[in-house]
Parts: structure tokens; C-alpha cells; sequence
């Protein structure tokens, strides 16, 4: 349910929108289309972090987690300012302040089965599941999940489902016409 204080756009849904999940849920491909569907600007934060400071794996590799945590942050935070559709790096949530940013937003939580997830994530440089693959995975989302839960307005599962309908489930959901 959107909450209150937050501008509308003409077809009621309030922005930003911001999309949190775990790796590999579809937060880019959704939010992509849903920020279509809404006529408002798409911000991924893991592709203006990686525009600003080089490839996040490079980040990790060079600088470590914490100094990426950092980074995130500051980039979240000017994001969470914008008038879009947000999707958030996985782990963007654990920062505090960035959960107490999300306490006024609404939050969409995309999820995903690690049936579905794998092919998605194979080939890739996700730095943290260079060792351990899928069940680096799991064991990431299970300690998230917590998180996740209690910053979501409303949950979505992207696991077989065609993102026009994830993206139409959303816009009802929030107070859209579609």
C-alpha cells in the first residue's frame, strides 16, 4: 500500500518506486519496464556505481566490500531522491540509513526460487558468488530475507512469470490503472 507524502504520478503510482531482492530476481529487467509502463526515468544504482567508480567486481577486487558498501551507499542515497523506478544493488539494504531512507517509499520485494535463479546468474562476475555459485546464493538471500520482509510493501515472485504481468501485478498493487 503506498504510503503517504509521496508524489503521484497521473496513473496514481507513487515515485520512487524502489525495487530490492536478491540477486539475479529481475530488479533491472522489471524496473526497466516498469518505469516504461510509468513514463518515469529507470535508476539501477549497481549501474551508476559501476559508471562512476568501474565494474563492481573491479571494486570488490581493489578497494573490498566495505569500501563498495561506502560507495553504495552514497549512490543509493542520491537515487532514493529522484522522482524513478529504483532497483537497489541486493545488499544496499543492509546499511542503516538506508533502510530508515526506504521507511517512507514504497518498496517492491522481487523474489525468485534458485530453480529459476541459477541460469540467470551463470557466466556472470557477481563478485560475491565467485566462490560457492548457488549456494553462496541461498545463504546470501537467507540472511537478507529478514530485511527484505520488513521493508517490503509488497513481495512479487519473478520466478516464471512474464515480466509485462509482474509489471501490471505492480501497478495495481501501488494504486496504478493497468
Amino acid at each position: 500500500m503506498p504510503r503517504p507524502n509521496v508524489p503521484d504520478r497521473r496513473d496514481g503510482v507513487p515515485l520512487p518506486v524502489v525495487l530490492i531482492g536478491a540477486m539475479g530476481a529481475g530488479k533491472s529487467r522489471v524496473g526497466q519496464r516498469l518505469a516504461a509502463t510509468l513514463g518515469a526515468p529507470f535508476v539501477d544504482t549497481d549501474a551508476r556505481i559501476a559508471d562512476r567508480y568501474g565494474p563492481i567486481d573491479e571494486i570488490f577486487t581493489r578497494e573490498g566490500e566495505e569500501y563498495f558498501r561506502i560507495v553504495e551507499r552514497e549512490v543509493v542515497a542520491d537515487a532514493l531522491r529522484e522522482e524513478a523506478v529504483i532497483s537497489l544493488g541486493g545488499g544496499a539494504v543492509l546499511h542503516p540509513e538506508t533502510r530508515e531512507d526506504l521507511a517512507d517509499l514504497p518498496v517492491v520485494w522481487l523474489q525468485v526460487s534458485p530453480k529459476a535463479v541459477a541460469p540467470r546468474l551463470s557466466g556472470g562476475n557477481r563478485p560475491l558468488l565467485a566462490e560457492g555459485g548457488l549456494e553462496t546464493w541461498k545463504a546470501i538471500l537467507e540472511a537478507r530475507r529478514p530485511i527484505y520482509e520488513a521493508l517490503a510493501d509488497l513481495a512479487i515472485d519473478t520466478s516464471r512469470r512474464p515480466v509485462a504481468r509482474i509489471v501490471d501485478d505492480i501497478t495495481g498493487q501501488l494504486g496504478g490503472t493497468r
